[in-house]
Parts: structure tokens; sequence; C-alpha cells
């Protein structure tokens, strides 16, 4: 498996911005695709970003749509998702995880429970 390392949190007023990173080690990065999620105090973890294991393609739910990017560079194994304008709302653990697809260019899929490997999170806290 994967290993993961999340950074890049932290504490944001509204309307800031952040970009997270998530280093993998271990098994080769680009034979996975990527996600992010989060999850806020009382709430299931909840779907953010996904991007296909070659870059082209990504998928975004409705809330961040138009906020935020998610990229990766194959090259230093790490994944990243910018967000901007960032919201109360926004305020959670940020995991990624890595799932092993055998296309290089399907995106990640939307259910947690599809990916191999998770981080620790990071901590994104947005004040209003």
């Amino acid at each position: 498996q994967v290993r993961l390392v999340e950074s890049g949190g932290g504490l944001v007023q509204a309307g800031g911005s952040l970009r997270l990173s998530c280093a993998a080690s271990g098994r080769a990065f680009g034979y996975y695709a990527m996600g992010w999620f989060r999850q806020a105090p009382g709430k299931e973890r909840e779907f953010v970003a996904s991007i296909s294991r070659s870059g082209d393609n990504t998928y975004y739910t409705d809330s961040v749509k138009g906020r935020s990017t998610i990229s990766r560079d194959n090259a230093k194994n790490t994944v990243y998702l910018q967000m901007n304008s960032l919201k109360a709302e926004d305020t959670a653990v940020y995991y990624c995880g890595a799932s092993p697809l055998s296309s290089w260019y399907s995106i990640g899929p939307r259910s947690q429970y599809e990916y191999e490997s998770w981080g620790q999170g990071t901590q994104v806290t947005v004040s209003s």
C-alpha cells in the first residue's frame, strides 16, 4: 500500500485560501487515482474532489466546484487541493485517499470505501 501524509491545513478567515498537500510514499504513486475527503465534527466523511492517475480528469462535489482545484504531480508523488473563497462550512479535517484503478484516465471514486489508503488528516478551520 501507499503511505499518505497531508499538510497545509490551518486557520483562515472566510474568503481566504489554503493549499493542501498530500505526499505519498511506498508503492508507485502513479498506480492510484487520488481523492480528497473531509469530515466535520459529528458528520460522516464526505467526498470533496478526485483526480485520475494521469491528472487529466477531475471531479468535484457541488459545494466546492468553482472554488477548489485538485491537481497532482506524479514526479513529486504529491496531490494538491487548492481551496479559494473559503466558507465557515468548509471547516473540517481533510483527508486524502488513494484508490487503485486500472484505467490511467478514470477519476477517483466518490465512495470512501473504494480507497485503499488514507492519511492522518489535516485540520482546516474557517472563521466567519
